[in-house]
């Protein structure tokens, strides 16, 4: 498929967007359309990276809040990316798409470690990245994580998939006439505290000029259409 808007994206998930209604931590089904989703992009020559948090599984710095040592809690919740990494790695591999998990953490007897020159090539062969573990470090979120890897690979846009179609001025679900935003700079983002991503994230992102689409990924195959230039959700940039 020709006049794709971006030949290489980054795509951040939630954690929360693999959970079951019924609580269970990950949902075969939904992992499963989300790999299809994910595979269709590929077919049409788009390049994906994929960060992947660990919400559904553990939150280190709820943990910590509840009094666990907060590094020994990120450590945690770092693994928990790596579990959920795993579980789309087979998804997407079960329908035949080549995949690689990339992981900030030395767990290489699961996955590769981190290494950009490595990722980049994976990519330029077609297969999917899912960059696992955050940044490694404890004290940084999953957003900085899909930051920090989108500006290394060169994504031309970076997705953030939620649950509601974009930045909204307040949370939608609890303010009933919250203002929508099709589009806002960053600058905005962070005077405002629209609470899209933490500060570290929009900070990189604003610093190193990468574009960030904020938009619904339960909305089957809004990305494919975002791709073909539709519209979709909030534009920071």
């Amino acid at each position: 498929m020709t006049n794709l808007i971006c030949q290489r994206i980054l795509l951040k998930l939630s954690g929360e967007a693999l959970m079951s209604e019924t609580g269970g931590s990950i949902d075969a089904d939904i992992v499963h359309r989300l790999a299809t989703e994910i595979i269709e992009l590929c077919q049409c020559g788009v390049q994906i990276g994929l960060v992947i948090g660990g919400g559904n599984i553990l939150r280190g710095a709820q943990k910590a809040s509840q009094g666990l040592n907060r590094v020994t809690g990120d450590q945690m919740g770092m693994l928990a990316t790596v579990i959920n990494a795993l579980a789309m790695q087979d998804a997407l591999e079960a329908l035949g798409q080549p995949v690689r998990v990339m992981s900030a953490l030395k767990i290489n007897q699961v996955c590769e470690d981190y290494i950009r020159r490595r990722a980049v090539r994976h990519l330029e062969k077609g297969r999917v990245v899912i960059f696992a573990a955050g940044t490694g470090n404890p004290f940084f979120t999953t957003d900085s994580a899909a930051s920090l890897r989108a500006i290394e690979i060169n994504a031309e846009l970076m997705i953030k998939a939620t649950k509601v179609k974009g930045v909204y001025s307040a949370d939608p679900e609890k303010v009933k006439d919250a203002k929508f935003y099709t589009h806002l700079s960053y600058d905005e983002a962070l005077d405002q505290r629209l609470n899209v991503m933490d500060t570290t994230a929009l900070v990189l992102c604003k610093e190193n000029n990468m574009p960030m689409r904020v938009m619904n990924i339960f909305e089957q195959g809004a990305i494919m259409r975002l791709m073909q230039g539709e519209d979709i959700g909030s534009l920071i940039q």
